[in-house]
This record gives structure tokens, C-alpha cells and sequence, in this order.
């Protein structure tokens, strides 16, 4: 597929923590489960079942102990996110088609907001007890295939939106960097949005005297957050896809004309993300980092979707034909 052309910005990036690792690997053992498709970008899960979506469109449910796995729907797009609905069915962020939602019993698929002007890629959301639902549309400028157009362009087209049980969308933020993964906080009085592009997550109360206005939860990341989403814990989980790597940051404090030029050079000169497993759970009000689990596997990297239920957690990739857990030490 022809690359789309870039227009650039110069950004600064903001100061990482001084290691862009941690000092030793802490992943603890991980289970590597294969499932038959490609890229299972986020993981939904309801009484052991995992739910996720892969690149053909199916949407998959893996038994709880992993010996069975079912196509139980097929979106006929590029399923992302995906969340559990209050009325049993799940909500699915389809980055070709919108805004879905998916019967586990019959397949049928219902489109909430179409894909179009108003939505180029859904990416992630969270969903509030009544069925008010809050996701991302990632970048108004480039299909998901070329993300990294967005981040080397860097001009933060990307917006969290919300919608009522009425039908009704309204915007909350804009002007994101790759926005990606949301979550509300337990008591849903805020919700909390990751920029992939700007290495933070913002923290949007939603009632009180700061209603609407987003301040940082966490700032100067040292990787790429990406989907996150808020645990049994009461924690807010942080699927990291990749470290921070030095060249984009250097790159993007030079003239735009040297980003151009990187966007320019074949595939196997493009920058790749490092290959890592690695996921991060914060207080959803401080941004105290309480878990910072990071490690290297030959079968399994680029985290992209992580959720925590009772003491587990379950992993999904955008590149790996597979889905992963580990126990919380």
C-alpha cells in the first residue's frame, strides 16, 4: 500500500525517567496461549473467558483454560478494542468500521458510530455502568495501517469522544497525540486517557469543580502506552508496546524535512518498535506506579492490550498469533 504523505511539526519531547527499563527484568512467568489468527490487540474477559478480536474481523472467545477457542462474530473490519457491555454484549472499537456492538450469541453486529469524517480510527474505550461509553478516535489524518505517520507527524489530531445511551456523541478531548487506551476509575467520577504519541496519560474528572478539564496522570513515560484499562484492583493497567526509542526522539526535534525523509526510507529501514513485554499499573488518582513488570520472551512482544482480573493478567499483542497471562506476584 503507497505510504500517504506527512507534514510534520517539531516536538519536544518530554523528559523519560532516567532508566528507560527497569534495572532488571520483573515479568514473572509467562503462559503464551496461540490463538488462530493474527494480531489479538486487546483482551476483554468475563468469568475466565477471554474475548478478543484478530486482523481478519473474527471476534474469538478462548475457554479459561485454554483448550478451546470459538469465532463467535465477525466484525468484517479490523477489530481493537474490546469491552464488556452492560446488556452482555461487547463493545468493540473497529478501526475500519467504528463503534460496534457484538452479540456473543448470535454474531450480529450493530453499529453505534459509523466510521467516517467524524471517526477515522477507533482505537479503545470504557464503559460506564449506564452504557455511556467513552472511546478514541486515534488520529483524523492516516488509517491505522500507517500509525506511524501519525506519531512521526506529530500534530495531535487525535480525540477522545463519549458517547450517551441516547445515541448522542459529544467530544471531551482533543488535540491528542495518537490517542489510544481509555479507563474510567472505579467510582467513574474520571476518566483516563493514554497518548501513545506523547508518552502520558491524562486524567479527566468528570464531576466536580474541575469537570472537563484534563490534567496529566502521568507524564514522561518510558515507553509507548497503549491500551489501558482499570483492574479488579481498582488499579489503572498500562499496556507498554515498546522502550522509547532514542532516534524518534532526536528526530523529532529537528526540522520537519528529516521526518519526511525518514517516512521516505524503505521498510527495513523504518524505526520498529524494540521487542519487549512489558506492563505498568498506576494509582488512577496519584499516577503512583504500584506494578512495573518488564521482560523479554522469544514467543511474545508488542503488548498492546492488558487487563487485570482477580490476581491475573491477561495480555494481547497487535502483532504476535497469540494472547498471554501471568500471575501478580
Amino acid at each position: 500500500m503507497r505510504r500517504p504523505s506527512i507534514d510534520p511539526v517539531v516536538w519536544r519531547p518530554p523528559r523519560g525517567e532516567r532508566a528507560a527499563r527497569p534495572a532488571r527484568d520483573t515479568l514473572p512467568e509467562l503462559t503464551v496461549v496461540p490463538v488462530n489468527g493474527r494480531g489479538p490487540e486487546d483482551v476483554a474477559v468475563e468469568r475466565g473467558h477471554l474475548f478478543t478480536g484478530v486482523e481478519d474481523g473474527r471476534i474469538l472467545r478462548l475457554t479459561p483454560d485454554g483448550r478451546r477457542l470459538d469465532t463467535i462474530a465477525d466484525t468484517g473490519g479490523r477489530p481493537l478494542g474490546v469491552e464488556l457491555y452492560p446488556d452482555g454484549r461487547l463493545l468493540v472499537c473497529d478501526a475500519e468500521r467504528g463503534l460496534l456492538l457484538v452479540d456473543r450469541a448470535g454474531g450480529g453486529v450493530e453499529v453505534l458510530v459509523e466510521r467516517g469524517p467524524g471517526l477515522r480510527v477507533c482505537n479503545n474505550a470504557a464503559v460506564a455502568a449506564d452504557g455511556t461509553v467513552y472511546f478514541t478516535d486515534s488520529t483524523s489524518r492516516f488509517d491505522l495501517v500507517h500509525w506511524k505517520a501519525d506519531l512521526l507527524e506529530h500534530r495531535g489530531t487525535g480525540r477522545l469522544l463519549r458517547r450517551d445511551p441516547d445515541g448522542t456523541v459529544d467530544l471531551v478531548l482533543d488535540g491528542l497525540h495518537f490517542a489510544n487506551g481509555v479507563a474510567l476509575v472505579p467510582d467513574e467520577s474520571a476518566v483516563v486517557v493514554a497518548q501513545t504519541g506523547a508518552y502520558r496519560l491524562d486524567r479527566v474528572p468528570l464531576t466536580g469543580e474541575r469537570q472537563g478539564r484534563a490534567e496529566p496522570l502521568v507524564d514522561g513515560l518510558p515507553g509507548f502506552p497503549d491500551n489501558i484499562a482499570t483492574g479488579s484492583d481498582g488499579l489503572v493497567w498500562i499496556a507498554m508496546v515498546s522502550a522509547r526509542l532514542a532516534a524518534f526522539d532526536l528526530v523529532s526535534r529537528l526540522h520537519p524535512a528529516v521526518r519526511k525523509a525518514v517516512w521516505a526510507l524503505p521498510d527495513r529501514l523504518q524505526l520498529r518498535e524494540k521487542r519487549v513485554v512489558w506492563v505498568r499499573a498506576v494509582d488512577g488518582t496519584t499516577g503512583r506506579t504500584v506494578h512495573d513488570f518488564h521482560g523479554t520472551r522469544p514467543d511474545f512482544h508488542m503488548v498492546t492490550g492488558v487487563r487485570e482480573v482477580d490476581g491475573t493478567v491477561h495480555l494481547g499483542s497487535l502483532n504476535e498469533h497469540a494472547v498471554a497471562r501471568f500471575e501478580v506476584p
